[in-house]
C-alpha cells in the first residue's frame, strides 16, 4: 500500500481578496514530487482557500492511488485542528468543504500534522503562483520539471514519512494544538478588534465618571466632530469588516457616523457598555473622593470592590468583556471588526490580551475617539498592535 505525503497551502491578499492555493503529492518513501495542483480562486477568505488546497491535495492523491494513506502536512492550524477532530467547524463557509474533504480518504487512512510555514514552502510557492497568474488574466500552469523531482521533507527523512504515524507523533502533533507563547509558528489570518473609544459627550472634558447606570448623554458637537475624523481615518486604510456597538447612545451615534462613511451595518452588543459606576454617575473624581471616601479608596485598591450604590467591580466588568470578546472572536473569525465602546472595556481587552495585572486599568491613557488594535489568533493567544492612537485628530 503506498504512502503519500499532502502539503497544502491556500492564501488571500486581503482576507477576503484576490485567493489561491496550491498541493504537492510526495512519495513518501522516495521522497518524489507526484503531482502539483494550484489555482486561482478569485475572491475568498484565507481559511476558504486553505480548505480548498488540501481538498485538492487529497483528490491529486487519490488520483494516484485510491488504497493509499496520507499523512497531511499544513501550515494552518486550524485546518489541521477542525479535520482531526481536536476543533468544531463553526464557520458556515468551511463546513462543507471540511465535509468533502473527509469523504476523499476514509478517515483512519489520513493523518494531520501541523508545520511551520518555512516547512511548507512548495505549498506556499504554488499558491502564491496561481495568486499572481490570476492577478495577470492567465490559468497556473504546473512547470514539467516540478514532477518527478525530489522532495525532501524538513524535519524527517524519507523512512520515517513513509512509516506509519507512531504514538509518539501523535502526541506530537497533539502538543502543538496547545497554546504557545511566541512567534515561531504561522496561525493564519487573526481575528483582529479595532477598539475605538466613543466622542466626547458634554461630561468628557470635564472627567466626570460616565458609566451604564447614569444619564446616557448624546455625543457633543467635538465628540461629532472626532466621530467623523474616525470614520476619514478608517475609511483609508480599509480593513473595517463589520461594526459592533456598545448599546450607550454617545457609542451608538460614533458607530453609525463611522459605518455611514464605510457602507457597513451597526451591531449592537450589550456586553461592550461601559461599567455602572453606581453613586459617582456624574460626579467628578474630586467629588466622588469627598463624598465617598473609604469606597473609593477600596475601589482602587481592589478590582472586587464595588462603586458606591451597586455599580459594577471592575472583576465583574472583566468577566462581562472576555465572555463577549469570545463571542465576537466566534462570529467574526479572521475578520477585521472595529468595536465601538469605552474606556473600561477597552483597557480591559487590552489588559486581558498582555496578561497583565489588574492595577495595569490605572495606568494606561485612553483619550475620546482613540483607536487601539487587538488581534486574536487560532491558539488563544493575542497580540496588542496599537493603543490609544489619536492621530486621525490633528490639524
Amino acid at each position: 500500500m503506498a504512502t503519500f505525503i499532502v502539503e497544502a497551502d491556500g492564501g488571500s491578499r486581503g482576507n477576503p481578496g484576490p485567493a489561491g492555493y496550491g498541493a504537492v503529492v510526495i512519495d513518501a518513501a522516495t521522497g518524489e514530487t507526484l503531482a502539483e495542483r494550484a489555482e486561482y480562486l478569485g475572491t475568498a477568505t484565507n481559511n476558504v482557500a486553505e480548505y480548498r488546497g488540501l481538498i485538492a491535495g487529497l483528490r491529486a492523491a487519490r488520483e494516484l492511488d485510491p488504497e493509499a494513506t496520507v499523512r497531511v502536512r499544513m501550515d494552518s492550524k486550524l485546518v489541521v485542528e477542525q479535520m482531526s477532530g481536536r476543533w468544531q467547524v463553526k464557520h458556515p463557509d468551511m463546513r462543507p468543504l471540511a465535509a468533502e474533504a473527509r469523504t476523499i480518504f476514509p478517515p483512519d487512512r489520513v493523518a494531520y500534522e501541523w508545520i511551520p510555514r518555512s516547512q511548507n514552502k512548495r505549498a506556499d510557492r504554488l499558491a502564491n503562483e496561481a495568486m499572481d497568474a490570476g492577478k495577470s488574466g492567465r490559468q497556473w500552469e504546473p512547470k514539467p520539471s516540478a514532477v518527478g523531482t525530489p522532495a525532501p521533507v524538513a524535519g524527517t527523512s524519507a523512512a520515517a514519512v513513509g512509516a506509519a504515524v507512531s504514538d509518539g507523533e501523535r502526541a506530537e502533533t497533539a502538543a502543538a494544538a496547545k497554546p504557545t507563547v511566541g512567534w515561531s509558528a504561522d496561525l493564519g489570518t487573526p481575528t483582529t478588534f479595532v477598539l475605538l473609544r466613543h466622542g466626547e459627550t458634554p461630561l468628557t472634558p470635564e472627567k466626570r465618571f460616565s458609566g451604564s447606570g447614569g444619564a446616557d448623554p448624546e455625543l457633543s458637537d467635538k465628540g461629532r466632530w472626532q466621530a467623523e475624523r474616525c470614520a476619514e481615518a478608517l475609511a483609508a486604510r480599509g480593513s473595517i469588516q463589520a461594526v459592533v456597538t456598545s448599546p450607550l447612545t454617545r457609542a451608538r451615534q460614533t458607530a453609525e457616523v463611522v459605518a455611514g462613511t464605510l457602507g457597513l451595518d451597526v451591531r449592537v452588543e450589550e456586553g461592550l457598555r461601559e461599567a455602572d459606576f453606581g453613586a459617582w454617575e456624574g460626579l467628578t473624581f474630586g467629588e466622588a473622593q469627598e463624598r465617598y471616601p473609604d469606597d473609593l479608596n477600596a475601589w482602587l485598591a481592589s478590582t472586587k470592590a464595588q462603586p458606591t450604590g451597586g455599580g459594577e467591580s471592575f472583576a465583574t466588568v472583566a468577566r462581562r468583556v472576555s465572555a463577549t470578546r469570545d463571542r465576537l472572536i466566534a462570529r467574526y473569525p479572521g475578520r477585521t471588526v472595529l468595536l465601538v465602546t469605552h474606556v473600561t472595556p477597552v483597557k480591559t481587552l487590552v489588559r486581558l490580551a498582555l496578561g497583565a495585572p489588574p492595577e495595569s486599568l490605572f495606568r494606561m491613557e485612553l483619550s475620546a475617539a482613540s483607536l487601539s488594535a487587538v488581534a486574536y489568533y487560532s491558539d488563544g493567544n493575542a497580540s496588542v498592535r496599537l493603543l490609544n492612537d489619536t492621530g486621525h485628530l490633528r490639524g
